[in-house]
């Protein structure tokens, strides 16, 4: 069942190609989306797929990458809204 979730991460989150990595994730894994910086220093994203897929995306946000440090995710599920890829929004 596709399902779709706002994901706030926080952390050391920003200038560690936190929103790079995680384009690359979502697209191995076949979500979609998009994740953009935010002015508090947290990382935005809304992701859309099977929940499979999403609670395999959401495990990898709690982690981030290398040189990342997430301290909270804030998790909320969502209406679907039919996203096709997913992007880095600026």
């Amino acid at each position: 069942m596709i399902k779709s979730y706002q994901l706030i991460i926080k952390g050391r989150v920003q200038g560690v190609f936190y929103r790079a990595s995680m384009r690359d994730k979502a697209r191995e894994l076949g979500a979609s989306g998009f994740v953009k910086n935010m002015e508090d220093g947290s990382v935005y994203a809304e992701i859309e797929g099977e929940e499979e897929t999403l609670g395999k995306m959401i495990d990898w946000c709690k982690r981030g990458p290398i040189n990342s440090k997430v301290d909270e995710i804030d998790v909320l599920e969502q209406p679907n809204k039919a996203y096709k890829s997913f992007e880095i929004s600026r």
